[in-house]
């Protein structure tokens, strides 16, 4: 596995003796030597020189690379000579050599990069979590069926076909310059930024699902395969699930004109997007609201970085746009003291992608500056792949003290997510006399407050988000417990992908009504392993905690400290492991 690239001279001739193309092609089936397959692919594609991406699973294989149109076609005999791509649909396109060096390296196509992976598309938000049965995908359809169903829908005469309903599985900035129109069949648009938000739409829609008899779509196929396989899964009512073979590019091949499809066709690689003879435009600048669909440009949404289409009248150096979604969660207005305008970015070999954005909830009785100072080497180890971010709890806490007289001198504020049912608010000089020594079980008694903290983290995801994660620690840990909780509840307004709960315990009685394994959120359970080394929280209680986590989501670390974050090996591979995987 590795990257390489032609050299310089070759290149050219490549450019000047051949016709550049772009070669297409997927097969889910069971690898039975990954190694040899990988060795298949570093041989064949250096040979030839092509350039671009493989990835190579225990499942099969996807493939997007670039070269001359005849080291194509022998890299297309070469594979047929294998038994495993029996059947495989080699989509083979020529087209313009990579003029933008920008694009080109953003959708990798000036090296070869060869993966093995778990998956050959991300298609679960968990990855943990076991994927559906590929031999349970929705029927193919060819183009000429595909478009021969849209065709009778369009003659019934009806204002609407209810039993035929249009699926989009592509994410949103592709949407927004294609899609497929059928004058009596709704055409439904998850709206998702990334493949893997779909199931979450699937489960939050399945009554728009069930039912009916639908035609899933995307650019050229692979993405409906285990999409349509999920929407099967749910069973009774779901099994007429259909996709279109070979995607929006067979049938484009196969109705030149556009047919029902409109737009452009966008794609991963140097030509951006493909369009029909017609060459309609459906796209809109993001500002001005000019029809507009020219993604060269490469801007990017400057919270979550996805893709969007600002036109050459707009498009200012150093400007923030906001994507429609972000908008659309409340992110329109950018405050003064957010810059975006230079988003840190993690390189993957292929593109180069926004950090991981973390949100940190410190523990009972502390502030965001001195959690930012004690995880200061746990930043250190995870800057080149996470950005965190510190924010103090609302619950503002009196400063309290042991001796005869107060301590003299300016301390910085202590704050809480969850207080005691005798809460009292900060007196007016802010210190009170301790009644007793320190109790470790305190956290027990901790069960008020969680509503004005909800809305608390209401408003900083609106105002600071997105984020990827909440990491959370001991108190932290128990409001993020609680908060994915009902994660479910809060979709539109406390958006995330994992949490990291780090000595963390049940906030009773909040999730008393949990069951054991019924938190779906992916989540990093981080705690000693050894009793009575960790002094404010008890080991059983954060292994209780994550027992409430189902098990294919979650992930634990022990470890042989106290109260801390270990960032020594073997745990900070283990911490990088997991968050590599929302990358």
């Amino acid at each position: 596995m590795g990257t390489s690239s032609c050299g310089d001279g070759e290149k050219q001739r490549i450019e000047d003796e051949e016709q550049y193309g772009v070669l297409l092609y997927y097969k889910y089936t069971s690898v039975p030597d990954v190694d040899e397959l990988v060795s298949f692919y570093e041989s064949s594609c250096n040979s030839l020189c092509l350039l671009g991406r493989v990835r190579i699973s225990p499942h099969g294989v996807n493939v997007t690379v670039g070269g001359k149109l005849t080291a194509l076609e022998e890299h297309i005999a070469a594979a047929k000579l294998n038994i495993l791509f029996e059947g495989t649909d080699f989509k083979l396109a020529s087209c313009h050599h990579p003029l933008n060096d920008k694009v080109a390296q953003e959708c990798g196509f000036t090296s070869l990069s060869i993966r093995v992976v778990e998956e050959l598309v991300t298609f679960s938000p968990c990855p943990l979590l076991k994927s559906p049965e590929i031999s349970n995908a929705g029927k193919h359809l060819s183009a000429a069926e595909f478009h021969s169903v849209l065709q009778s829908a369009s003659r019934d005469g009806k204002s609407e076909n209810k039993e035929l309903v249009l699926l989009d599985a592509r994410n949103l900035y592709e949407t927004r310059i294609g899609k497929f129109e059928s004058e009596n069949v709704e055409t439904l648009d998850p709206e998702i930024r990334q493949y893997s938000d779909l199931p979450t739409w699937i489960d939050q829609n399945a009554e728009k699902l069930k039912g009916k008899n639908v035609l899933m779509y995307c650019t050229g196929g692979i993405r409906c395969e285990m999409a349509s396989a999920y929407i099967r899964s749910k069973g009774a009512g779901f099994e007429n699930t259909f996709q279109l073979y070979g995607g929006i590019q067979r049938y484009l091949e196969q109705f030149p004109s556009g047919g029902f499809f409109k737009g452009k066709n966008f794609v991963f690689d140097h030509r951006i997007s493909v369009g029909s003879s017609k060459e309609d435009m459906i796209g809109s600048c993001l500002l001005c609201n000019n029809t507009f669909d020219d993604y060269s440009p490469r801007c990017r949404c400057s919270f979550c970085r996805m893709l969007v289409l600002v036109c050459n009248h707009c498009r200012v150096k150093g400007d923030i746009y906001v994507c429609e979604l972000c908008n659309k969660h409340g992110k329109g207005e950018v405050p003064l003291s957010l810059d975006l305008s230079n988003q840190p970015s993690v390189s993957n070999g292929d593109d180069t992608r926004r950090k991981l954005r973390i949100l940190c909830l410190h523990g009972f009785r502390q502030n965001a500056s001195g959690f930012k100072g004690r995880t200061g080497s746990l930043a250190k180890k995870l800057k080149n792949i996470s950005e965190l971010v510190f924010i103090d709890a609302p619950h503002e806490l009196q400063f309290i003290y042991q001796t005869a007289t107060p301590p003299s001198g300016v301390c910085n504020k202590k704050f809480a997510w969850l207080v005691s049912p005798d809460f009292d608010k900060s007196s007016e000089t802010g210190w009170t006399v301790t009644q007793c020594q320190f109790d470790p079980l305190q956290y027990q008694n901790q069960t008020e407050g969680f509503e004005k903290s909800l809305t608390y983290l209401k408003a900083i995801f609106a105002e600071k988000g997105p984020f990827d994660g909440i990491l959370g620690f001991s108190q932290g840990a128990a409001m993020a417990a609680a908060v994915c909780g009902k994660q479910e509840q809060l979709i539109g307004e406390i958006d995330f992908r994992f949490c990291v709960l780090c000595s963390g315990f049940t906030p009773w009685p909040l999730l008393e009504k949990e069951e054991k394994g019924s938190i779906k959120c992916p989540s990093l359970h981080i705690f000693g392993s050894q009793p009575g080394k960790d002094r404010q929280i008890v080991t059983q209680a954060s292994s209780d905690l994550a027992g409430l986590f189902d098990d294919g989501c979650a992930t634990i670390i022990e470890h042989d400290f106290g109260h801390i974050i270990p960032t020594k090996s073997p745990y900070i591979d283990e911490i990088k492991a997991f968050l590599y995987q929302f990358i």
